[in-house]
């Protein structure tokens, strides 16, 4: 309880960081820090607030230009934001997993080896093929009509992804890919095509070992 009574006398962001920490923080009170002074007719709180509305509506888009729009910001403070942000941006992207070749997808999807039921999942990777995001798309008996182009693509189109890797288990522990298996991947293939997002594998897995379409010349 002293930690939070602490809190509450505090009233400069600074002091809250030094004495409880960063995470304590709200978000306006790290854009406070990082500008450190408001300008004429506009305190920092103020300020750092416009500065978070413009996060919430569109953070992934965000440039200079568009912070500029802001009322009294000038170059510089807009020009702190801005670093800070592709700085964080440039070491978020190294902590994130390279995925290259189908060894590391079965890596990657270990946890799913051992299920009973066959799972589809979805790798989205970036330009350089960092991974973003791995999801499920559908639990069952795989075929064209439980997965869609859809629900596979409409994650990658979302978070602008270059490319994305699909893969499933084979609870049987058979890795040879059905006639739906390679139906599906041609399906995907196309509609990758189409949207300009690439296909780069199929990996059909069990819990002793994998199979990758793509070296297999299955697609």
């Amino acid at each position: 309880m002293k930690a939070i009574s602490e809190l509450n006398s505090f009233d400069k962001p600074r002091e809250k960081l030094l004495k409880i920490g960063v995470k304590v923080l709200k978000d306006y009170e790290l854009v406070a820090i990082l500008l450190g002074t408001g300008i004429k007719g506009k305190d920092v709180f103020a300020l750092s607030r416009e500065i978070v509305k413009l996060f919430e509506d569109d953070f992934d888009t965000l440039n200079l230009e568009k912070l500029l729009s802001i009322h009294g910001l000038g170059t510089a403070k807009a020009s702190q934001i801005i670093c800070a942000i592709e700085l964080s941006r440039r070491y978020l992207i190294k902590q994130n997993k390279k995925i290259t070749n189908a060894s590391e997808v079965y890596e990657e999807l270990k946890s799913y080896k051992d299920k009973r039921q066959e799972y589809f999942l979805a790798l989205y990777l970036d330009g350089a093929n960092h991974l973003c995001e791995t999801r499920v798309i559908t639990i069952g008996t795989l075929n064209q009509s439980l997965v869609h182009p859809r629900e596979v693509f409409s994650p990658a189109v979302e978070n602008r992804c270059a490319s994305i890797i699909v893969a499933h288990n084979h609870p049987s522990g058979i890795l040879s890919p059905s006639i739906e298996d390679i139906e599906v991947t041609k399906r995907l293939q196309e509609s990758g095509k189409i949207l300009g997002i690439e296909l780069l594998d199929h990996v059909i897995f069990t819990r002793d070992g994998f199979l990758s379409l793509r070296d297999d010349n299955r697609m």
